[in-house]
Formats: structure tokens, C-alpha cells, sequence
């Protein structure tokens, strides 16, 4: 089956029109258990990325020799074996990072947007766009985790890329920003503070689209409309 979408749609899809936090509500769990700073969010945004890079590809890969009725088992295993993967890699590159993020890397399993991009698109197309799909959606995954980390981290810390050396190894280790000085606000990096911190983002992008929707609907106004030639030909 060749591809339904180009490039262009697949990348706008994945960033903005079909954002897998901000539209379609999935992963809400890793995203706001472990946003509470910069450092952990790319942390899970970049294994969330390989996962569903590899994951679609081999999915798009094996799609004309699966049967139906196993057809989720494999997704499932195939999802597996690359959490595995990057669960290993952290280990060995970032093994406090991965102490931090604890049980939410192999829950990476269970993530929704993983499952449904290997159901929804790779089991459908071919292999280049069913790898750029699983890119751009996990870029635009690990957009809304940052973002809402960085958000969460400088309201309840009053820091920025705090211990970023976690991720990026010695070299980052001043990186961090200090923007409030002795600073701590507790409801910004609790529980609640990630649901309304994600209310917020969502909020935000309704009112993006709203500004574009009404923006595009004035340029159609605008547009000349044809002119129809009334006149009336008497043949005799």
C-alpha cells in the first residue's frame, strides 16, 4: 500500500495538527509522572523517540506477513524488544537517569502513541513513511515533555536544565540556569501542578487554532470572487 500522506502532512501530523499529548491525548501517565524537571523529560522524550522509530519501521517491515489474528501480539513483542533496547542503553549511558525515571521506561510497553502508530499507520504504509511518521510524532511528544518539564522546573524550582549532565555526561554540568534565587514552589512539581501545567499547553494550542481557523476564513472572504457573464445571446 503506498503511502496516504506526504511528508509535509506527516510532519505537521506528528508537531502540531495531530500531536500525540496535545490532540490525541495519549501517554498522559510517563508524561506527567516524570516532567518534574528538563533533564527527565528529554530523558524519556529521546527513549520514547527510538522506540517508535524502530518500532514502526519493523512493524512497516513485516506488515504483508503478519496474520491478522496475531497480528497486536507481534506489535506488542516487536514494542517490547526495543523498550529492552533502549532500557539496556540507559542503563549502560545513563544509568542515574535511568534510576530516576524508574518504572516508566519499560512502561514504555503499554504507552498508547507507540501501539497506535504501529496499528494506526506503519501496519499500512511502507517503510520510509512509516519511520518519519514514528520520528515526528515522537519529536512532537518530546516537545510537550519538555516544555511542560521546563515549565514545572522553573515555577516550583526557579531553575532551568538543572543536572543536565545525567543525560549529556560531564560537559553539561553547567548548564544549569538559575532564574529565581532561593526559590521552591511545591505544587508546581507535585501531581497537580503537571495536570494544570498540561491544561495549560493544551489551552494554548486550542487558541493557536482558533487564531489560524478565523485568519484563514478572512483570506477566503478576501479572495475576488469570479465573475459570471449574465449577458443573455439572442440567436435568430
Amino acid at each position: 500500500m503506498s503511502a496516504t500522506k506526504s511528508y509535509q502532512e506527516i510532519t505537521a501530523d506528528g508537531l502540531w495538527n495531530n500531536n500525540p499529548a496535545l490532540v490525541q491525548l495519549l501517554g498522559l501517565c510517563p508524561l506527567l509522572a516524570v516532567t518534574g524537571s528538563v533533564v527527565n523529560a528529554l530523558g524519556l522524550g529521546i527513549a520514547t523517540i527510538l522506540v517508535l522509530v524502530g518500532s514502526n519501521l519493523s512493524v512497516s517491515m513485516i506488515r504483508n506477513f503478519v496474520p491478522e489474528q496475531v497480528r497486536l501480539p507481534a506489535f506488542v513483542m516487536i514494542i517490547a524488544s526495543f523498550v529492552t533496547c533502549a532500557e539496556l542503553l540507559m542503563q549502560a549511558f545513563t544509568y542515574e537517569l535511568y534510576l530516576i525515571l524508574g518504572i516508566f521506561i519499560p512502561l514504555i510497553v503499554t504507552n498508547c502513541v507507540i501501539l497506535g502508530r504501529a496499528d494506526a499507520f506503519a501496519s499500512k504504509n511502507p517503510v520510509i513513511p512509516a519511520a518519519t511518521d514514528g520520528f515526528m510524532m515522537g519529536i512532537g511528544f518530546t516537545v510537550v515533555l519538555v516544555l511542560l518539564g521546563a515549565m514545572r522546573e522553573l515555577l516550583g524550582q526557579g531553575t532551568l536544565f538543572e543536572n543536565m549532565q545525567l543525560l549529556f555526561g560531564p560537559m553539561a554540568a553547567n548548564w544549569k540556569i538559575v532564574v529565581f534565587e532561593d526559590y521552591s514552589f511545591l505544587f508546581a512539581i507535585l501531581p497537580p501542578g503537571a495536570f494544570v501545567g498540561m491544561g495549560l499547553l493544551i489551552a494554548l494550542k486550542n487558541i493557536v487554532d482558533g487564531h489560524l481557523k478565523a485568519r484563514a476564513e478572512r483570506n477566503r472572504a478576501d479572495e475576488p470572487k469570479p465573475t459570471v457573464d449574465r449577458r443573455v445571446r439572442v440567436t435568430g
